[in-house]
């Protein structure tokens, strides 16, 4: 785990820019730094290490190749990489590796066999850029589902890259603006979308894909192509379903996972695991533990509020798993503290609170072991969400009434006063949805207000706004697959690489590995799910290690009371001094009206919006990067 940065044809002071862009993304990989530039300086490639394969300096970046042709910067793992340099041997394509690292593996295949049919042999997360000296080409490379961050653009003439988008802002002739474009779709969701990022002219590189830009570097618009899709694995997984019985599929999801988790627990540097009271994690630990001729490291953080606390129960899972447990109960005060480094933490508005819990356990945790293995992904690979059939309960029910009736009953909610009552408004945007997945987007916004708090309304497109109705058969795959374009990505990837990173901790997520994904797309819908029952092949695989009536609870959630946290005099100043009229007026992004009666309602009537947080995420950034109003 690491962080790249660099650009091409930027005038000025390369090496002071170069140093200050390593400096700024330090926390990502604080054992090493290192430069590399062509001999005109018009190439300039950045590095921090995190040491995690090979602690020696031959495992050190940038790296140049056996032939000198290839350099490369990189962050991530490739967990393959053993079989990938046993293949380069015995093919001759190179005679002897100067280290045991997974760098100059990934190096010498991108030369013996090309970029892109390189990296569709790897498996692994990662960012990359890769510079050909002979083509004059520079190449970036996201992996398949969006665990490492890469972002990429302009600043005045020269072109961008860097794993910390705070890396990119530090440059001395950044001058970028803010893309208020972008606002509205940040109101709605609470993170900004791929491939959009919160300046202009910057941008997120999509997962699966590679970007090439060639000398001089001038081209606005750099060639883009995918070499993995998310939206391809589920269309070919659904027209080629697994059909064997259900202990079939538990049994081949099983050694699949088993096979990933042998891979990523791979480290010269000591391993654990996060562990709530969680299916998805406990499933990870479970078979972790059956791996491990050891006791394997597991960690949970718990709160003093009960109906936020998971510790319990996740201790009982890690007694029973016989694994050496570490636990941490956190006070009120001490995820209150976490609120004001949360802005340079992630680098532009982020405002999934749960945020605050999981630095929290990444920052324990780090504390202990340098990698740490998690279970995202399970929710949306093995339909765990509760959302899923109470969308489609509520779309089986809508569906009965003609569109055209919906559509009149729409219209008259919501361009009529009976919209300014909550409620109505809500049922009124819904009545207009045309499909359960227009449903689901609508369903992620509580009601019009969104649109009502920037000054500067703009509907850029984007991936649920884009999504085709109907594109799968089963409508619950095509709410899981619009999650796991943009949501999980965007939201829940961001949020466990900022928080692990910001303390030099590497997380792994098993459930990520494209076999378990691709496979996981071949599941019928009623080997996920049944009723108000989710995850039902995972749960099959974890109820051979764990007893049912351990797991068999509800579960509290990895969430804090932020909506009561508010109201304490504290937080309260806190957030009106950021959301103080003038202020908003002032900086001329936010509509002062709005941001004021949202607040006053939440005050005064108890009257609580996700965009409060959202709100305040985005002032405590403005405020914290000293951005000036455009």
């Amino acid at each position: 785990m690491c962080g790249i940065a660099g650009f091409c044809n930027l005038p000025g002071n390369w090496e002071e820019d170069i140093k200050n862009m390593n400096h700024r993304m330090y926390h990502r990989g604080p054992n090493a730094s290192g430069i590399w530039s062509t001999e005109d300086k018009s190439v300039v490639l950045g590095h921090q290490r995190l040491s995690i394969v090979d602690l020696s300096e031959n495992g050190s970046q940038p790296m140049v190749s056996h032939s000198g042709r290839f350099v490369m910067v990189y962050n991530g793992e490739i967990y393959n990489y053993k079989v990938l340099r046993d293949k380069l041997l015995a093919e001759h394509k190179v005679e002897r590796f100067c280290s045991t690292s997974d760098t100059e593996v990934l190096l010498e295949a991108m030369e013996a066999y090309g970029v892109q049919s390189a990296i569709n042999m790897c498996k692994g997360m990662f960012a990359i850029a890769l510079y050909d000296t002979r083509e004059q080409q520079l190449y970036l490379l996201r992996d398949r589902v969006g665990e490492k961050p890469l972002y990429y653009g302009f600043v005045g003439n020269g072109f961008v890259f860097a794993s910390d988008l705070g890396s990119i802002s530090v440059l001395r002739d950044f001058h970028n603006e803010i893309n208020t474009d972008i606002l509205d779709l940040y109101f709605v969701h609470g993170y900004i979308p791929a491939p959009y990022s919160i300046y202009r002219d910057i941008y997120k590189l999509e997962p699966g894909t590679i970007l090439r830009t060639k000398a001089p570097f001038t081209s606005r618009t750099p060639e883009i192509t995918t070499f993995w899709s998310m939206k391809d694995a589920a269309k070919k997984g659904q027209s080629h379903l697994f059909t064997g019985s259900r202990v079939e599929a538990a049994d081949e999801l099983e050694r699949l996972l088993k096979q990933s988790i042998a891979g990523q627990m791979v480290a010269d540097v000591p391993v654990g695991a996060f562990l709530s009271a969680g299916i998805d994690s406990s499933t990870i630990v479970a078979l972790m533990q059956s791996l491990s001729s050891q006791k394997v490291r597991s960690f949970t953080i718990g709160m003093e509020d009960a109906a936020y606390n998971e510790a319990i129960i996740a201790k009982e899972i890690a007694k029973h798993l016989g694994t050496e447990h570490t636990e941490m109960y956190i006070s009120e005060e001490d995820a209150k503290n976490v609120i004001p480094g949360l802005s340079h933490m992630f680098s532009e508005p982020f405002a999934d609170s749960s945020q605050i819990p999981t630095y929290l356990v990444s920052k324990m945790t780090g504390e202990h072991v340098t990698v740490s293995l998690s279970g995202d992904g399970g929710d949306e690979l093995f339909c765990g969400y509760n959302s899923y059939p109470s969308v489609m309960g509520l779309w089986n029910r809508l569906a009965r009434i003609p569109y055209p009736i919906r559509k009149i009953c729409s219209d008259l909610v919501l361009h009529t006063p009976l919209k300014r009552n909550k409620d109505i408004c809500v049922r009124g945007r819904l009545l207009a949805a045309k499909g359960p997945e227009k449903l689901y987007e609508i369903s992620n916004q509580e009601e019009n207000i969104a649109d009502r708090i920037t000054r500067n309304h703009t509907h850029p497109a984007y991936k649920y706004s884009e999504y085709e109705t109907g594109f799968l058969q089963e409508p619950h795959h095509n709410l899981m697959l619009m999650d796991l374009i943009m949501y999980h990505p965007d939201d829940i990837l961001v949020k466990v690489d900022r928080c692990g990173m910001a303390v030099s901790l590497e997380s792994r997520i098993p459930m990520l590995d494209k076999d378990v994904v691709e496979f996981a797309w071949t599941l019928p819908q009623d080997y996920l799910r049944q009723g108000d029952t989710g995850k039902l092949v995972l749960r099959d695989v974890l109820y051979r290690y764990v007893p049912r009536e351990l797991m068999e609870r509800p579960k509290t959630g990895f969430a804090i009371p932020i909506d009561k946290w508010l109201k304490q005099p504290k937080l309260r100043a806190w957030a009106e001094t950021l959301l103080d009229p003038k202020l908003i007026a002032q900086q001329g992004i936010l509509n002062p009206d709005t941001v004021n009666f949202i607040w006053k309602d939440y005050v005064e009537n108890g009257v609580w919006r996700v965009q409060i947080w959202y709100l305040l995420m985005l002032q405590e950034w403005l405020t914290n990067e000293n951005h000036r109003a455009v």
